[in-house]
């Protein structure tokens, strides 16, 4: 087993956690943040797409309103949020200007990715950003977010938008350099391990409570995180992220662990693709057969009959002029939206629907062939 290299990432999530971020006395770590965005800036010099998943919104905004430390209401909780918020894309903004990067700030919850049609905008808009060399900085909306409908740490939203954009490395910074077999601050015989390549219920065993009094993810989370990561083909690292410049720092082979996936992302999400139940057919005609067999997506031009009743996002089986099986995919449009549009031109779309449409029927990155 070898440790992936993060300078050879194509595409690269890291989370901060709120102590990192956020000194309790004085506020944001302005010089350990643009020693990030220096990282950043190498790491799109090298041709990396890059996702930031930022924790400090609350622990900003506490401080700018006086909050006392503890536990806060949730309504208290969602107003430091809405404050901090506002700095912490700014702070996100100004770092990253000087080396010509913009920002865009993404607020998401879990509702966003367990909602069929909120994800797929969630995913066609971090595509997008990426598309357009734009460093995407995605925190929970703690300003509307109830319990029920949270993640409850970045921990896991920063796994859940790995595999949602098909990151193949997503990087954990913490106040811990590693995954220990117990808590090393309160048991010295604690090893840590270079390289998990199955996460089993033993070493789901070991995870313990958080440490830092400022973030809410402990080890749990983590390797809760890391199921999630590896699962869609992402490799997880944890490590110390306190360091100025710490995505230099693990390219030089600072302390870390690395949870492995048994896939690239590519192949774990067609996969689950070919595994899911088809509700739906779209019938193709040789043209579009040919283009599918040549890694092209599938656009509404060359469908020739939908059948079945299907909603956006939902998996359909594709077919070729004899109703012989070639793919399933991922449809973008419902099952009566399909039909409408169903050999027509793309450009046509918006004549025939009333509104813009996205110009293929599936993307080629939702088709299982």
């Amino acid at each position: 087993m070898t440790a992936p290299d993060v300078t050879q990432a194509r595409r690269l999530v890291v989370k901060i956690g709120s102590a990192l971020l956020v000194d309790r006395v004085t506020g944001l770590r302005g010089d350990w943040l643009r020693g990030l965005a220096e990282d950043v800036a190498a790491a799109r010099a090298r041709g990396s797409d890059v996702v930031l998943v930022s924790s400090g919104s609350i622990a900003l905004g506490r401080r700018v309103l006086g909050l006392p430390e503890g536990p806060l209401a949730l309504e208290q909780s969602q107003a430091a949020a809405a404050v901090g918020q506002i700095r912490l894309a700014r702070a996100y903004e100004e770092v990253l200007a000087p080396h010509g990067l913009k920002a865009a700030q993404v607020l998401v919850t879990l509702e966003d990715t367990e909602d069929r049609r909120r994800y797929l905008n969630s995913r066609a808009t971090l595509e997008t950003l990426l598309n357009l060399g734009v460093i995407p900085i995605v925190n929970e909306n703690d300003t509307v977010a109830t319990d029920e409908i949270r993640f409850g740490d970045n921990d896991r939203l920063a796994a859940q938008i790995a595999v949602t954009i098909g990151a193949d490395q997503l990087l954990l910074l913490s106040d811990v350099d590693g995954f220990y077999s117990a808590n090393p601050k309160t048991d010295p015989a604690a090893q840590r391990f270079d390289l998990v390549d199955q996460i089993t219920p033993e070493i789901e065993a070991m995870a313990g409570d958080p440490i830092s009094g400022l973030s809410k993810g402990g080890m749990k989370t983590k390797v809760m995180a890391a199921k999630t990561a590896v699962a869609g083909g992402c490799a997880m690292a944890i490590m110390e992220g306190s360091v100025y410049r710490p995505l230099s720092a693990l390219a030089k082979d600072a302390n870390r662990t690395w949870f492995l996936p048994l896939s690239d992302p590519q192949h774990a999400r067609k996969r689950w693709i070919a595994a899911m139940k088809p509700r739906g057919t779209v019938q193709l005609d040789e043209g579009a057969v040919r283009a599918l067999h040549a890694g092209k997506s599938l656009l509404p031009a060359g469908v020739t009959r939908v059948f079945g009743s299907f909603g956006r996002g939902e998996a359909v089986q594709i077919t070729d002029p004899q109703g012989a099986e070639l793919a399933k995919g991922l449809i973008r449009y419902t099952h009566a939206e399909a039909r409408a549009i169903a050999g027509h031109q793309s450009s046509e779309i918006e004549s025939i629907l009333g509104y813009p449409g996205r110009a293929a029927l599936i993307h080629r990155d939702d088709l299982a062939i």
